[in-house]
């Protein structure tokens, strides 16, 4: 089989797969298949449910092993003409990663991460919502900055268990006795639950506790918190930009010079044909209706032979 061959028959699985996968019956039945498989993980965590059921229920989850792998597989094809761009999309590499693990033996004897990959199954479902998807590439674009909060939060947090450990621990063992009893203390009070419990007993204490624990609640549950929610903003809206910039259909392929003429092709090749018979009639039409032009050379030569004569 000759190389234009083979190009030809994988160009034609191409078109006729992408024609399937691109489909609203095919996405709305892939969502149907991962609802399906949510549900029945869910159905899984009652016991009486799970032994009664047992049989139907391992048969149901082949059958959307089944239906997942022949997704993977038909997506896949409709890139058989250009496999690289497969390869370069994060979700056709999720899809396929989380089909190819549950065939693993050493996976498929844990049940636990067995589980988990059926759970994964569930987050694909943010393939076929794009508000979901846009959210979940705001977050990724997101841990950059969210990493440095946390550094900055962790320092924070260090400084405040110290000084707590220093005025609190012999007075309040139970909340700052150590380094570690302060940071979870303080932890719990960033989402200012129990603080108006902490000032009163730190007043008891002394009446520092009122700038300790004011000055913690305005850098910890304010300032951080909006800068956090600022970074995430920011990636939402660029994310949201990406996903507008993001081309909707691929450029149309030049014809090559070895490929066919198609229908389009012959109509215009005919339109420009006719286009010149009409201008070759044309310029026919208005030759001979033009007249001819005065023969200034004969009367010259005439009146030249009168003057000799």
């Amino acid at each position: 089989m000759s190389e234009h061959r083979v190009r030809t028959v994988r160009t034609v699985l191409a078109l006729r797969c992408r024609a399937v996968t691109e489909a609203r019956w095919f996405a709305v039945t892939v969502f149907t298949v991962i609802l399906v498989n949510a549900v029945l993980l869910g159905i899984e965590t009652y016991s009486g449910v799970a032994a009664d059921w047992h049989r139907w229920l391992r048969t149901a989850e082949h059958v959307c092993l089944a239906a997942f792998t022949v997704e993977i597989l038909l997506r896949m094809a409709a890139h058989a003409d250009r496999p690289r761009t497969f390869l370069e999309d994060p979700w056709n590499l999720f899809d396929l990663a989380v089909v190819l693990c549950a065939f693993l033996p050493f996976l498929r004897e844990n049940s636990t991460v067995l589980r988990l990959l059926r759970l994964a199954r569930v987050l694909r479902t943010a393939r076929f919502l794009p508000q979901l998807r846009v959210v979940l590439v705001a977050v990724a674009r997101s841990l950059p900055g969210t990493l440095s909060f946390l550094l900055v939060g962790a320092l924070l947090l260090y400084v405040y268990a110290m000084v707590g450990w220093v005025f609190f621990g012999r007075h309040d063992p139970e909340h700052y006795g150590s380094l570690g009893r302060a940071v979870l203390t303080l932890f719990l009070l960033m989402t200012l639950d129990g603080i108006g419990d902490a000032v009163h007993a730190g007043l008891d204490i002394s009446r520092w506790s009122l700038l300790y624990y004011g000055s913690y609640v305005l850098l910890a549950s304010f300032v951080l918190v909006n800068v956090l929610i600022g970074v995430v903003i920011t990636s939402l809206d660029e994310a949201r930009d990406m996903d507008q910039d993001k081309p909707s259909a691929e450029p149309p392929a030049e014809p090559s010079h070895t490929d066919p003429p198609t229908d389009d092709h012959l109509s215009l090749r005919r339109r420009i044909d006719e286009a010149r018979r009409a201008l070759d009639a044309l310029e026919q039409e208005l030759g001979r209706s033009a007249p001819d032009p005065p023969a200034a050379t004969d009367r010259s030569a005439v009146m030249a032979a009168q003057r000799q004569g």
